[in-house]
């Protein structure tokens, strides 16, 4: 490890994640805010954590995360492509376990867009046959 600062892009729905991992004792900061301040769910902050949970780096690196777009639960996806991705730069022998566990596919589904003579992408004006 010879540079001090690793980045990672993290995709998710409309959120877009900077993701910067720098060695440390495991700070996860998202926004200048802590992780528990930013993220009220407990299954998002697991979420979040998963690739550094999966390559035993929890309290290795402290992460510093900018995020916009989106809501929560996009964001947190967001921030866990990001770091999967910031830890490939630091180490690219983790590549294995986290392409197994799926944290370093970029999750393809959006929201689909509304269709002319539709209320919403798919559905229909109410129908009355009288």
């Amino acid at each position: 490890m010879a540079k001090a600062k690793f980045y990672g892009t993290g995709r998710r729905k409309k959120s877009i994640a900077r993701v910067y991992l720098v060695p440390g004792t495991g700070n996860i900061t998202i926004n200048k805010r802590d992780i528990d301040e930013y993220l009220g769910l407990e299954t998002l902050k697991v979420v979040v954590r998963q690739p550094l949970v999966a390559t035993e780096t929890l309290d290795k690196f402290d992460v510093l995360v900018n995020v916009r777009g989106g809501g929560y639960t996009g964001q947190a996806g967001a921030i866990r492509h990001g770091i999967a991705r910031a830890l490939l730069q630091a180490d690219p022998d983790y590549r294995p376990v986290l392409k197994k566990a799926g944290y370093l596919t970029r999750d393809p589904r959006m929201k689909e867009r509304k269709k002319y003579g539709l209320k919403a992408a798919r559905r229909a004006p109410q129908f009355s046959k009288r």
